[in-house]
């Protein structure tokens, strides 16, 4: 019992419950309150279900009825984020470096793609009315926002950024701001979240489809490496990279360079878990498409 108790889930979670601890530690703890960034997120997910499910509703109405596969995927993609970014794994993350990577691989890796692959942008026009959905759809085919949109999910481009903004974000000072800043905290999870769209949709919708699958299994595994690195720097240190989370392990017992060796694991295993799966799905399609696109024994005769 004693040892569960030492585990930082087990105190992040009695943390949780107990009051009285707030204000034993106050002065290095945070304020639980839930923040005006907070509640903006949670209702625009929630509009975001309302949208998805009404649009929906319309396209059954008129025979075009959105595939099981992809309504599941968005469903369970929507309920992962907003696991994520909801007050009990939030207010963890502030008192737990493992925590706090676990919400991000949450948003970047299960959420974000799901979403993708329920194919979420038609529905939330359905559910507009008519002349806002005809401007809307107008606007997303203007030839700027559609050339922006190729560029940034330019699966090359994609995958830089991605990693780019992942690595960034895991400075100490960067990454201890955004703990310490609403704001900041918001726009860290939102280039979190906006570039794994852009890599996800990149990857699976690129503009050379399914036959750039082959190509798009390598950035997966590109991906998979150097995620896997940056975790592995995490879970094989013995000194704490953030002063910050240093502190609040201190405050509230546990040991900081064990918080952050289970953080590194978070991201170095289950994540390239995640990875190899997609890539290997990717490896799969691209076999099937590289078959399919293969003559047949009539077609060679012929020829």
């Amino acid at each position: 019992m004693t040892k569960a108790i030492r585990d930082p889930k087990w105190v992040a979670f009695l943390f949780l419950l107990s009051p009285a601890v707030v204000h034993a530690h106050e002065t290095a703890l945070p304020d639980w309150r839930v923040s005006a960034w907070d509640a903006a997120v949670m209702i625009g997910l929630v509009i975001g279900a309302l949208g998805y499910a009404a649009g929906s509703r319309r396209l059954a109405r008129r025979g075009a009825r959105v595939r099981t596969v992809e309504r599941a995927s968005f469903w369970i993609g929507w309920a992962t984020l907003l696991a994520a970014v909801a007050p009990p794994l939030d207010r963890a993350a502030t008192l737990t470096f493992s925590s706090h990577m676990a919400q991000h691989e949450l948003l970047m890796l299960v959420g974000a793609p799901l979403m993708i692959v329920g194919r979420p942008i038609v529905p939330w026009l359905w559910a507009l009315p008519l002349p806002a959905r005809s401007q809307a759809a107008a606007g997303l085919q203007h030839r700027a926002p559609t050339w922006v949109w190729r560029a940034a999910t330019n699966p090359i481009a994609a995958v830089l950024l991605h990693g780019a903004i992942v690595w960034v974000w895991h400075l100490p000072a960067f990454y201890e701001a955004a703990v310490r800043s609403e704001p900041i905290h918001a726009f860290q999870h939102a280039t979190f979240v906006g570039t794994s769209v852009l890599f996800w949709w990149g990857l699976v919708y690129g503009r050379y489809g399914r036959a750039a699958y082959g190509a798009s299994a390598l950035y997966v595994f590109t991906t998979m490496t150097h995620t896997g690195l940056l975790g592995a720097l995490f879970a094989l240190s013995t000194a704490p990279f953030y002063e910050l989370y240093a502190d609040r392990a201190s405050a509230l017992g546990i040991d900081a360079a064990r918080d952050q060796q289970l953080a590194g694991l978070v991201m170095w295993i289950p994540a390239g878990v995640v990875l190899m799966v997609f890539g290997l799905a990717l490896v799969v399609a691209w076999i099937a498409e590289s078959e399919r696109r293969l003559p047949t024994p009539k077609q060679e005769a012929r020829t």
